[in-house]
């Protein structure tokens, strides 16, 4: 529904790559220049992703404007490519980032040794007399300084220019003031014969340096460990398939597969596209899309998904969608879409980064000046200590990274296990959900009713009273009507045409057969049409009684009998009922069914709380009520017929194999077909949102804690550097606790 209303609307939505980004000020100020832009409708960066998702008019702005608009910002953006080609992308970066941290930590090793001699405590430590040399420190710090630290003084100045700051400003103003007063002082040992060199700080900056790059390195591994969850998608689908061309079976790139092509699938290969089956008979597993570890029968007709895998025996099938249109793609881009999302509790971490870096500039100078003016006045090179550690200590790389990583690795965790988020707002909503309304239909039940009772009235036949009522349901899509018409040809019997079909919904159907009119439904519609039923009483209590829902049929306005089927209760219903119960959640069930077959089923799977015979439309109206109650209200449904209530509800959760129209419609997607799914959800969101929460606590905490000491001098510059650097990494790893969550 979502992607119908932005095709009416005009827009279009494009994912884009961004590189050059090194913390939460970077990602705010991409943002909020992007939204900015005349046409934008709304773009979100991930700085864990390194993404831009943007939603534009193009009649208003052109990609290549928005693309320009992030070089006018200092950072590169394009076209996100296949994953296939980000993987290498981030490959490459991870090994980038690893040699320059090689490079710079041989160059500052040095350095650090060099530090012991400067301290009577550390003079046990034998020191080369080289390393002592103020000129060859100088030697060693001046390519860690520039060379390997010139990105934060690009980074520094791309966001000066652009009017904001950004950690790359507090690193390079950090390690800049330590390198450039040793520097001072070496040309002042150089000049003056009394100088001496114990106030060189060249090994500040370049560890400094080399911490915030092992940072990094750590940040890049733990990011592509996040995104795991996509690799193992795309590492499901076919590489080939054998195609039927020319009369001859030419094995072919899976890209080269188009609508329409015929292609065969022999025992234990992975079936390529989504299709048709057109020949052949056997099993397919269809467990990593559904989580049903028992296989599926097919046969011609039936319809296969490209990645399940053929168990036994050859098929040729009927290529219906490829590339960017199977149910696989589909699931993959939903993955993509959630984890570069942006949960609204980010925006507490946008708001603190974007005023965070020019606070702790202040907080620096005002260090620096009480430090020389009143503590220790005229020790320039102590207070300037003091004032490098603190801008060294404020990074907020961590704050950056605490919602966007737990976003990834829960989003991704979950889809692993068949449970689709549509978006980090959606991941974070299903955590306040307190009511689950279920669809009783294909929800609780199988949604594949059979046929149990025909109980004709005096003087009709049982045979021909199944027959008037299958001829009349053979029109209707119903599963009530698919049940009653297997039942009749079950039983041998011929189906003539019905003519004047008409659907009443949420009553029943009327329609001619055999130059009768006949209906079948509801008391409703008995009454509706004035027929008297009253003989049927007893029989349908009985039958509502064991959980049966009956059909009252009426021929030319005559009571003419009644027909049950039942329902089955899935296996897992009652267990996750049960669950939903312990997380403290209200269970209620919605149907179209009559009171006392719906409380037959309520009672078999433990719910207390029952709407019944409620119209399609009323489902979206019952929501409402409940929402008026203060409840936040998660519906659970097929995703099709229950769409106003899915889309009426604060969490809609579809239940099924992944149709389109059920993704559309839900704001979460179960492939699996079974409510364990909604419990899992609930509690991944929990979970998921209990982490970001641990993650915005302890980085604001880190700084909170962290600036004041080092401001009073507890904190060497480069001890502030390894916090820094450990913080971010500490984040990272416990947002990737949640790939280990068990559902």
């Amino acid at each position: 529904m979502e992607n119908a209303k932005e095709a009416l609307a005009g827009q279009e939505q494009t994912t884009l790559q961004i590189t050059g980004m090194t913390c939460a000020a970077c990602a705010t100020r991409i943002e909020k220049g992007l939204n900015r832009l005349p046409g934008v409708e709304q773009a979100n960066v991930n700085l864990a992703m390194e993404t831009a998702m943007v939603k534009y008019e193009p009649d208003a702005v052109s990609l290549e404007d928005i693309m320009k608009k992030v070089d006018q910002l200092g950072y590169k953006a394009e076209p996100k490519q296949s994953e296939e080609e980000t993987e290498k992308a981030k490959t490459r970066e991870v090994h980038h980032q690893r040699n320059k941290l090689i490079v710079s930590a041989v160059l500052s090793l040095p350095l650090l040794w060099a530090m012991a001699g400067h301290f009577s405590f550390t003079s046990f430590i034998w020191t080369p007399e080289l390393l002592m040399n103020p000129w060859f420190q100088l030697i060693l710090a001046t390519p860690v300084q520039f060379i390997i630290g010139g990105g934060f003084y690009v980074g520094a100045y791309k966001a000066l220019r652009n009017k904001s700051a950004n950690m790359d400003v507090l690193v390079a103003l950090g390690t800049s003031a330590a390198y450039f007063y040793s520097l001072y002082q070496t040309i002042r040992w150089a000049t003056l014969p009394h100088a001496h060199t114990s106030e060189l700080y060249y090994e500040t900056s370049a560890i400094l340096i080399t911490l915030i790059l092992m940072g990094k390195w750590f940040e890049a591994l733990a990011k592509g460990r996040s995104s795991q969850a996509i690799k193992t998608l795309m590492g499901l689908q076919a590489k080939n398939a054998l195609v039927v061309r020319d009369g001859a079976e030419t094995l072919v790139p899976l890209e080269e597969v188009v609508p329409g092509d015929i292609v065969v699938v022999r025992p234990g290969e992975k079936i390529p596209v989504d299709g048709e089956v057109i020949e052949g008979m056997t099993s397919i597993d269809e467990s990593m899309l559904t989580g049903e570890s028992i296989p599926v029968e097919k046969k011609p007709g039936d319809t296969v998904i490209g990645a399940t895998v053929n168990k036994h025996g050859a098929l040729k099938i009927r290529a219906t969608k490829v590339g960017r249109e199977t149910a696989l793609a589909q699931i993959i881009r939903v993955v993509e879409e959630a984890q570069g999302s942006k949960a609204p509790i980010q925006r507490v971490a946008d708001v603190i980064s974007g005023i965070f870096v020019p606070i702790v500039v202040g907080i620096a100078a005002v260090t620096f000046l009480v430090w020389l003016l009143l503590v220790n006045p005229g020790d320039f090179s102590g207070a300037l200590e003091k004032a490098i550690a603190v801008l060294v200590i404020a990074c907020p790389c961590a704050l950056g990274l605490a919602t966007p990583t737990s976003i990834m690795a829960g989003s991704g965790r979950a889809a692993e296990y068949g449970i689709l988020f549509k978006g980090g707002e959606h991941l974070e909503a299903a955590q306040r959900i307190d009511t689950v309304v279920l669809d009783k239909t294909g929800t609780v039940t199988q949604g594949k009713p059979v046929l149990t009772d025909v109980l004709p009235a005096a003087g009709i036949r049982e045979e021909d009273l199944l027959r008037w009522v299958a001829t009349a349901e053979a029109r209707s899509e119903h599963p009530l009507a698919e049940a009653i018409v297997s039942g009749a040809r079950e039983r041998g019997l011929s189906l003539p045409e019905a003519s004047a079909f008409e659907a009443v919904p949420g009553h029943g159907i009327m329609a001619d057969v055999d130059g009768r009119r006949l209906l079948a439904g509801t008391r409703r519609l008995m009454q509706r049409e004035g027929v008297a039923a009253d003989a049927a009483t007893k029989a349908m209590a009985e039958l509502e009684q064991a959980g049966k829902t009956a059909l009252l049929i009426a021929v030319d306005g005559q009571y003419a009998g009644t027909v049950a089927v039942m329902d089955t209760v899935k296996d897992t219903s009652k267990a996750a009922v049960q669950r939903l119960k312990e997380q403290g959640i209200r269970v209620i069930m919605i149907t179209g069914d009559n009171e006392r077959a719906a409380r037959a089923i309520a009672a078999e799977v433990g719910i207390d709380e029952v709407l019944a015979e409620v119209l399609p439309e009323g489902k979206a109206a019952e929501v409402k009520r409940l929402q008026q109650q203060g409840r936040r209200v998660a519906m659970v449904g097929d995703g099709i017929n229950d769409a106003p209530a899915l889309a009426t509800a604060d969490t809609g959760i579809a239940i099924g194999t992944g149709t389109d129209v059920a993704m559309e419609a839900a704001d979460v997607t179960l492939m699996r077909g079974d409510l364990t799914g909604v419990a899992d959800a609930i509690l991944m969101s929990r979970r998921t949102m209990g982490n970001i929460k641990q993650n915005l606590f302890w980085a604001l905490a880190y700084n909170t804690v962290g600036i004041p000491i080092a401001a009073a001098g507890f904190l060497a510059p480069w001890l502030a550097g390894a916090a820094m650097a450990l913080s971010s990494v500490s984040v990272v790893l416990n947002a990737l606790r949640l790939q280990r969550v068990k559902l």
